[in-house]
């Protein structure tokens, strides 16, 4: 994956942590008009690729595990999420 543009990367990864920001706080409309705003898919992908990274990486900064160990972490998290029926919210 190329280096984006710093302001244009920040800009992005700004975006994708407000719709997820929105999300969490059962802003539904406002998340699905945040991420209509992305100009492209790639954008889009991009900004939540780097978000994940960073996210990532502040994680194993305050844990000291491995991005590896967290990732397998993650996994094991999302199977078991999959398993359970949903709460019935979104």
């Amino acid at each position: 994956m190329g280096h984006p543009d710093p302001v244009h990367a920040a800009e992005t990864v700004q975006r994708a942590a407000g719709v997820i920001a929105a999300r969490r706080r059962g802003d539904l409309d406002g998340a699905e008009a945040l991420l209509a705003t992305f100009p492209t898919e790639t954008a889009k992908t991009l900004g939540f690729y780097l978000l994940a990274d960073l996210a990532l990486g502040l994680l194993q900064a305050q844990s000291g595990q491995s991005v590896d160990d967290l990732v397998r972490e993650l996994a094991l998290h999302l199977a078991t999420a999959a398993e359970q029926p949903p709460s019935g919210s979104r």
